[in-house]
């Protein structure tokens, strides 16, 4: 039988002793039945200790930035290379893809995953930018989480501009809540060790933010999971 702490051996030992005297109870058994219920009390909070150490932890969050949309474009689908018909050629293309869960692992099904980035040359679809992206590159997209949480995007390895490394931004929202903003950057690029801001990160951040963006064909292809508290 499980032994109890001295602690608890203090106030359960003389509770029994009295029950046994009341209830005309061998002592021992008044005592074993004691500890019984003990263990039995505890439990729930041994199994919720259980559960949180299961967990998924969320996805670190990070800036928006200065450069989220003011006005989105008339195209805002999940192929950022093909913009009114018209397919782009810049850069190098690239699939972003993954699942969105919460922490215990459900699929977040009816969420919206948005991503924006700046073009080949490092500009932004944004008038702090100064109007100088490339018209052709839709810059912005949003897609729906289905009911396997699985999200895709077609876009760009992203580029490095003045002062960053290269990253892609990537918002979550589930209906008017807005639950996760944050960046997402490529393994193994050298810009990232000059980064301030994935300087900040601590290590296990920056492993969970930072991808292989590897070659699949002719274009590239990188993974990154969502873990949101829902």
């Amino acid at each position: 039988m499980r032994r109890l702490s001295p602690k608890a051996s203090r106030v359960l030992y003389p509770l029994a002793a009295a029950a046994a005297s009341i209830a005309g109870v061998h002592p021992i058994a008044a005592r074993r039945l004691l500890i019984g219920a003990a263990v039995v009390l505890a439990a729930p909070a041994i199994w919720r200790g259980a559960l949180a150490q299961g967990r998924l932890q969320p996805t670190p969050s990070q800036t928006e930035g200065p450069f989220y949309p003011v006005e989105l474009p008339d195209d805002i689908d999940g192929d950022l290379l093909v913009l009114g018909g018209r397919p782009y050629g810049k850069g190098r293309a690239a699939w972003l893809e993954g699942t969105v869960s919460d922490t215990d692992g459900r699929a977040l099904s009816g969420a919206a995953v948005e991503i924006w980035q700046c073009d080949p040359d490092g500009h932004y679809h944004h008038p702090g930018d100064g109007g100088r992206a490339d018209p052709g590159f839709q810059g912005f997209g949003r897609v729906t989480v289905g009911s396997d949480g699985a999200y895709r995007f077609r876009t760009l390895r992203p580029a490095p501009y003045s002062g960053r490394t290269p990253h892609i931004h990537l918002k979550v929202k589930l209906g008017a809540r807005e639950l996760l903003t944050t960046q997402v950057y490529v393994q193994g690029d050298p810009g990232n060790q000059r980064d301030f801001l994935w300087r900040r990160l601590r290590a296990e951040e920056r492993a969970a933010l930072t991808v292989p963006f590897e070659p699949a064909g002719d274009t590239m292809r990188a993974r990154f999971a969502i873990v949101v508290r829902a």
